[in-house]
């Protein structure tokens, strides 16, 4: 099966939908390990770490967004939020604490599959890519997953990196957000345009020497992003 190896962690503390998702995931070949707390996925984290991460936002003790939080500290895998609102606060909130997509309940197991498959999709080389890319003080070097600033190796998360590189390997380009959504997420978002917006936020704080007068990732009003040195 194509998710044989693969080992996600679903963070649920209502038993019924845990157990649904659990099995639902096991139907696709995935190794399930499953926690009902924040505290018990951090030390399940810690013992075997995970591929995938499903952090349900309304949790006991430290609810999803500490969690998420907590996780990003030391980690970059690929984290899905759950929350049963759609919520445009809720959504963003859980971006910005480090997700790299969200779910709303209630959700269809083929829907839950396809995003995890996108998400394990993003964690594979990109395919081919200029090797050393540079803007200005900002460096990637997009075959070894590494990107500088001043000299100075930053730490993004997978979804950060594909896409800076997608914005690197096309420079001065304005990409829109709908296209962004299919190169980066690879997957039918419906046009939501908060994880690219909530992303690029995130990515300038870290490439930014000032994110919020950006000098490398420019936004082009009306039109969409671009990356300039």
């Amino acid at each position: 099966m194509a998710g044989v190896g693969t080992r996600i962690l679903t963070v649920e503390d209502d038993e019924r939908i845990r157990t649904a998702v659990k099995l639902a995931l096991e139907d696709e070949g995935w190794t399930v390990d499953e926690a009902g707390s924040g505290e018990e996925a951090i030390e399940l984290f810690r013992r075997s770490p995970p591929d995938v991460v499903l952090i349900d936002i309304m949790l006991p003790g430290i609810d999803g967004f500490e969690l998420c939080r907590h996780l990003r500290k030391t980690s970059d895998v690929p984290i899905v939020m759950v929350t049963a609102r759609v919520d445009t606060h809720d959504v963003v909130a859980g971006l910005e604490a480090g997700a790299d997509d969200y779910l709303t309940k209630p959700f269809a197991p083929k829907e839950l599959s396809a995003r995890i498959r996108a998400l394990l999709r993003r964690i594979r080389p990109m395919g081919p890519a200029h090797a050393r890319l540079v803007f200005g003080d900002l460096e990637i070097i997009a075959d070894e997953g590494k990107v500088s600033l001043a000299g100075e190796e930053l730490h993004l998360t997978k979804t950060e990196f594909r896409l800076l590189v997608e914005l690197a390997q096309s420079p001065g380009r304005v990409f829109s957000r709908e296209l962004l959504l299919d190169k980066v997420w690879g997957y039918d978002y419906f046009g939501d345009g908060r994880l690219v917006d909530v992303h690029i936020r995130r990515l300038r704080t870290k490439v930014e020497a000032d994110p919020a007068n950006p000098r490398h990732v420019v936004t082009v009003r009306g039109l969409g992003y671009r990356l300039q040195s």
